[in-house]
């Protein structure tokens, strides 16, 4: 129910998420007397797979986490959370409030031992047709050097299993490439993440190369993460609808350049469309016993598709099981 737009987007991308994976069965929480009609209305054969689960009370967007918390129960994001609790539900995707959302989760689900906050990370497509792991994106305004390095071991072990990057490159997001460079905390993490053998560590990258394929996984704070990623998708989203209204456009060339015009913008187009947030949208909640992805707000059908996608794949590679095992390992090691 949640998001800026609820079942007229979420109900569609459940429909085509299950057209897309025949063995996927969805849970729909929320208000039935919204979410039938639209059901009534689709002409999908997917339908026998579907369940609805009534939830009336809905999470508002602007409250705050406290008393989101306390006033809880019987809410849908909620009533997602406990169906994993129960064993009916093995993952859960959600558009609603961030803050909540993760707060619940660590409430219901619980944190991964020796887990101090899980984080938020997505993948992001770089310019050598790969993707970078990067986190947090905002669940953690501001992170010590040790929770830092648990970001690292956590994307390390989301790069190998969703992506399939055998022995994956960490970077640190920071300033300048100098190890003097940059805040207490990102210093620290560097310095403990040198001496860790199973993570392949490559020092700090600068933000002007996020895009270039340089890492596999890129660690940074909530903050610097979250402002990060909404100033490259408004910039994303600002370069394709420029190339989307100039290909539309009549123009007075000749025919001759009109063609080439056409021609480079839909090369240009379909280059950067990589680049596009609806095709990566879903947000991992990493550190959490069980599988929760984070939809943006904003998410239109494609991109709630995609996250419910992210989903799937977390849950069949058993992420949050080997995040847990990776982590006992590392811990046991340094310790002694």
């Amino acid at each position: 129910m949640g998001g800026d737009f609820g079942p007229v987007v979420t109900v569609p991308a459940s429909l085509q998420a299950l057209s897309l994976y025949p063995k996927l069965e969805l849970l729909l929480v929320g208000d039935s007397d919204v979410i039938s009609p639209l059901l009534e209305t689709s002409k999908s054969v997917c339908l026998d797979r579907l369940t609805v689960v009534p939830a009336k009370a809905v999470i508002r967007g602007d409250v705050r986490l406290a008393q989101a918390i306390r006033a809880s129960r019987g809410t849908s994001m909620r009533v997602a959370l406990e169906l994993i609790q129960s064993g009916r539900a093995q993952a859960c995707v959600s558009a609603g409030n961030t803050g909540v959302l993760m707060g619940l989760s660590k409430l219901v689900l619980k944190s991964i031992n020796g887990i101090v906050r899980p984080a938020l990370t997505t993948l992001l497509p770089h310019q050598k047709q790969g993707k970078t792991v990067i986190l947090d994106l905002g669940a953690n305004i501001s992170c010590d050097g040790a929770m830092l390095v648990q970001f690292a071991i956590m994307g390390s072990v989301l790069s190998e299993q969703i992506l399939g990057i055998s022995n994956p490159r960490v970077a640190l997001l920071n300033i300048g490439s100098e190890e003097t460079k940059g805040l207490d905390n990102i210093r620290s993490a560097s310095e403990i993440l040198h001496t860790i053998s199973s993570i392949h560590y490559v020092g700090y990258i600068e933000a002007n190369d996020l895009l270039m394929g340089k890492t596999d996984v890129l660690v940074c704070d909530g903050f610097i993460g979250n402002i990060t990623l909404k100033t490259m998708e408004g910039v994303m989203r600002v370069i394709l609808s420029i190339l989307q209204s100039s290909s539309g456009q009549r123009n007075k060339f000749n025919w001759m350049m009109k063609s080439i015009n056409f021609w480079i913008s839909k090369y240009l187009f379909n280059q950067l469309n990589q680049f596009n947030p609806d095709w990566y949208n879903g947000a991992h909640l990493v550190g959490l016993r069980s599988t929760v992805i984070k939809s943006h707000g904003a998410a239109n059908q494609r991109a709630f598709t995609a996250a419910i996608i992210q989903a799937i794949r977390a849950v069949e590679r058993k992420v949050p099981e080997k995040i847990s095992n990776r982590l006992s390992v590392v811990l046991s090691k340094n310790n002694n």
